[in-house]
């Protein structure tokens, strides 16, 4: 074939990157099992943590643990991916911290992105038209703060079963990738 078609598409092997992208991905069993627990962790532990706290009403409690939990199982199997980069084929305390620190910041941010979107979804009833300097203006700042106030109210519902469950997936990890 011509010089200028792509490998890929000349049947070759793929690059090395492409390869170890692939090497990377969760198998579908445990990209599946692993979500599912994640995200059942993620949600008991919102759940618990505002049943503690007596929080706004039973209605409010259930959503904000669906939340939490669909945060958990979409952000499982990309922190898989992440760990399996970073850690490669170093120590099972290098694959325990890769992916407590990847696991935990996914989580957070793919749960706060959630958060993002529906703060943003009730609050555009007030925003001006769509694709306006003001809608822009109005679109930066609803994000910003509804970054704030994941952070500073949202996170704290990840303790203490939330950090528990990292732990333990992070166990998990390190002794699967070895």
């Amino acid at each position: 074939m011509s010089q200028n078609v792509p490998a890929a598409l000349e049947g070759s092997v793929a690059s090395p990157r492409n390869r170890r992208l692939r090497a990377a991905l969760p198998a579908p069993l445990t990209a599946v099992l692993g979500s599912c627990l994640w995200g059942a962790a993620m949600g008991t532990s919102a759940l618990l943590s505002l049943l503690i706290e007596h929080w706004e009403t039973p209605a409010l409690v259930r959503w904000v643990a669906i939340l939490y939990a669909a945060g958990g199982v979409i952000a499982f199997p990309l922190a898989w991916m992440v760990a399996t980069l970073v850690a490669g084929d170093r120590s099972r305390q290098t694959a325990f911290a890769a992916m407590f620190v990847s696991l935990g910041s996914t989580t957070m941010g793919v749960t706060a992105l959630l958060y993002v979107l529906q703060y943003r979804s009730y609050y555009a009833e007030w925003h001006a038209d769509a694709f306006t300097l003001t809608w822009a203006v109005q679109f930066v700042v609803t994000t910003l703060v509804a970054i704030y106030q994941f952070a500073v109210l949202g996170i704290r519902l990840y303790f203490p079963v939330g950090f528990v469950a990292l732990v333990a997936a992070s166990l998990w990890f390190a002794r699967r990738s070895r």
